[in-house]
């Protein structure tokens, strides 16, 4: 249900709402954001975190646990995507005529009240995208809302309840979500073929991103080295981003490592970046962040200062400590694509240094979908050691396995657990090496068990 008018009655001061699965990492600052509208708020999560105890330090009364009794009082229900109708709570909702609304829902009715509302998207880049533009924003004393898909330290949150009239969020395909949304200015990182247990194929994907473009009132900024972007934006007026001087805004004077360039807009100097981030895919995302800058009319300066302020969201080549003299990074990297772009950099800044692989393939439906684009890139890294598949929202009925990846890579070992994955890196690693824990699911917790040490 997209753009419901159903929900607008209940987004508004002195209304109850109770949010299904509030310690969530958009949930959680959506809860912020309407406690700060004058709402009510309540919550439930099926366990206390971090997210949960700094909700309840805000006053919002959040129950742990799943039970019906829990929505009491409510005018309506926000639920996050894992939250089925057999939710005790959902299903007690639906019983009682309580209206039950997803999440980016609330988030599209929400950003209608800001002058600014920017919109990133993409198959890639999104979470690192939407933190260099915070960094932006904030350089430009624009006092940003923000809903990033991770942690930036800056905020030290994955968001920010602002109180200017420019809200940023990370804006995801999955499920159609972002058709929600009511972009005042949209970006199109790039478009792959992803999330294929909703969509049917790279054009259903291409579709969904095309309609997104659509709903921008301000502009759209896509990318135009990417062949797959330029098809999805067929009949779509929008600025493009991108290398090649084709682009309205292109990099210019390029240094071998991708961290310094400068920014042209138009045939025009806008400013000069010094990146913080390894590699040819953020000074993408760089450019895509001053592209949205330009359009807005902020000033070079504060793209230029902002961006040098960023040096990388959590578990985007997030350094977290030294074993026996290897460097250890984590990086959420989980399609063939961000594995490909991740390994390349750090071949490129760090060379001569072995690459020591610990893979975790996100979600079952991928890993079969894309299994021979995974086979072909987990062949690049020197060591390759990969878990077991992260389900998520999945079951395993297509009957998959890391260990059918392990056969297909020379060398490749496979290890059930994550604990086995820490003990094969203690024996393997050498001083020297660079050890890298990717995937979306929870491998970074095999690194941090081997630093622990």
């Amino acid at each position: 249900m997209f753009k419901s008018k159903k929900i607008a009655k209940y987004i508004t001061p002195g209304r109850h709402v109770h949010l299904v699965g509030i310690g969530g990492v958009s949930m959680r600052p959506l809860g912020l954001v309407l406690k700060g509208m004058g709402m009510t708020v309540t919550g439930s999560d099926m366990s206390a975190s971090l997210s949960t105890d700094e909700l309840m330090e805000q006053g919002i009364h959040v129950e742990i646990g799943h039970r019906a009794e829990n929505i009491q009082g409510a005018d309506c229900i926000i639920r996050t995507a894992a939250a089925h109708n057999d939710n005790p709570e959902i299903a007690a909702a639906r019983a009682a005529g309580i209206p039950v609304f997803e999440r980016a829902q609330a988030w599209g009715e929400i950003m209608k009240s800001y002058k600014n509302a920017i919109c990133i998207s993409g198959t890639h880049g999104k979470t690192t995208t939407t933190s260099m533009m915070t960094h932006i924003l904030m350089e430009a004393d624009l006092d940003p809302t923000v809903m990033i898909g991770g942690y930036l330290p800056l905020l030290h949150a994955g968001h920010r309840v602002g109180h200017g009239d420019t809200i940023v969020l990370e804006s995801c395909e999955y499920c159609d979500s972002f058709l929600n949304f009511f972009p005042t200015l949209a970006v199109v990182l790039n478009v792959e073929a992803d999330h294929l247990d909703y969509f049917k194929d790279l054009a259903d994907v291409q579709k969904s991103f095309h309609k997104f473009a659509e709903l921008s009132t301000g502009g759209v900024i896509a990318n135009g080295d990417d062949p797959h972007t330029v098809q999805a934006m067929e009949g779509i007026d929008y600025v493009s981003f991108g290398m090649g001087e084709h682009n309205r805004i292109h990099a210019a004077n390029m240094c071998p490592d991708w961290r310094h360039f400068d920014v042209i807009c138009d045939g025009e100097f806008y400013c000069h970046l010094d990146m913080g981030v390894l590699g040819r895919h953020n000074a993408l995302n760089g450019l895509a962040a001053a592209a949205a800058a330009w359009m807005m009319g902020i000033p070079g300066e504060a793209v230029s200062h902002g961006l040098e302020s960023f040096h990388g969201a959590g578990r985007r080549m997030e350094f977290k400590g030294t074993f026996q003299g290897a460097d250890v990074y984590d990086d959420y990297a989980h399609h063939p694509d961000e594995l490909a772009a991740t390994i390349s950099a750090v071949r490129a800044s760090m060379p001569g240094r072995r690459i020591v692989l610990a893979f975790q393939p996100h979600t079952y439906s991928r890993t079969k979908a894309l299994f021979e684009d995974f086979v072909r890139e987990l062949k690049k890294p020197d060591v390759v050691v990969l878990a077991e598949i992260y389900a998520a929202r999945e079951r395993n009925t297509v009957g998959i396995s890391s260990a059918h990846l392990a056969e297909q890579i020379p060398g490749a070992v496979f290890c059930e657990a994550l604990p086995e994955v820490t003990d094969f890196l203690r024996e393997t690693v050498r001083e020297g090496d660079i050890v890298l824990t990717m995937g979306a699911g929870d491998i970074f917790r095999a690194g941090e068990a081997l630093l622990s040490e």
